[in-house]
């Protein structure tokens, strides 16, 4: 698609934002800018760095702005270009556009609700709420990571994780029922082993309290109620370095002025990273992520 072609959507993208901003500066929230070139990325299993002379490109904000929440801050925001090296595809660019916010005093079922509330809103300023089959507006289904892989793929990745089976069922055979369902789906309740930098739960055996949103089968958002203690933090660090080291990824140093602020003390909160590109994506009703960037 030509540039000159994209003038629409480019236009309701420039609405978009402003809506985001407007919805989150009525809620309190401070917009904040952190780093785009970061002296160490978080380490995450399947996640690779764009390298920047001897730093890196941030695949999130996260953990600047977890800095700042540690600092004080309560409820920040923040819109900006991400990077994860080697991934292009319809719904992948290797820069893209991120949507990142943290509220303290709040779990992840608290920031479903206003991830609901920003939906309606953006709807609002579209003056339509059906986009490719789904109602945005609708409140939104949920399943149990645990249920979803019993209805569709016949076992339970929480009580028995299998690495390789689950993402491979998860994009082979839950994803695509979860594109039939007419409203926005959370999935949540995922294993320990897909925890990241959330909190677990108090079950047996114990789940991340952590919860995706899809629409029309897409991944857009990720939701976590923060851990918030360094030294399991620290060890969640280490299990993924392994890991990286074991499979021949490039393994990042540590953060450790990320640590030593979780140290000092990180209040209860929660945090989310949503795709802008991809919300946009749903909104133009294109298949190609391309089509919503101006480059």
């Amino acid at each position: 698609m030509s540039l000159s072609a994209r003038k629409q959507t480019l236009a309701l993208r420039a609405r978009i934002l402003k809506t985001m901003r407007a919805f989150f500066d009525a809620r309190d929230y401070t917009e904040v800018e952190t780093p785009v070139r970061v002296a160490t990325p978080a380490l995450e299993d399947h996640i690779d760095a764009e390298p920047s002379g001897d730093h890196w490109l941030r695949t999130s904000p996260e953990l600047h702005m977890k800095r700042m929440v540690c600092a004080g801050f309560e409820r920040i925001y923040q819109i900006g270009p991400c990077f994860r090296r080697g991934e292009a595809g319809a719904r992948h660019r290797p820069e893209y556009t991120m949507l990142e916010w943290y509220r303290t005093g709040a779990d992840c079922r608290d920031l479903e609700r206003e991830t609901h509330a920003l939906l309606r809103a953006v709807c609002e300023a579209v003056g339509r709420s059906e986009f490719m089959g789904v109602d945005l507006s609708a409140e939104p289904v949920r399943h149990t990571v645990r249920d979803a892989f019993w209805l569709w793929a016949g076992w339970d990745p929480v009580e028995a994780f299998d690495e390789d089976r689950f993402d491979l069922d998860l994009t082979e055979k839950v994803e695509p029922m979860l594109a039939q369902c007419p409203v926005p789906v959370i999935l949540t309740d995922f294993p320990a082993e897909r925890a990241a930098l959330a909190r677990m739960s108090a079950d047996t055996p114990p789940v991340a309290q952590r919860w995706e949103l899809y629409l029309a089968g897409m991944e857009l958002a990720n939701a976590y109620t923060e851990l918030t203690e360094a030294a399991e933090q620290r060890r969640r660090f280490e299990i993924c370095g392994q890991g990286r080291a074991l499979r021949g990824q490039e393994v990042y140093p540590i953060d450790e002025p990320f640590l030593t602020a979780l140290e000092k003390g990180m209040p209860p909160c929660a945090g989310i990273a949503l795709g802008v590109d991809r919300l946009m994506m749903v909104l133009a009703e294109t298949d190609d992520i391309r089509n919503v960037r101006a480059f």
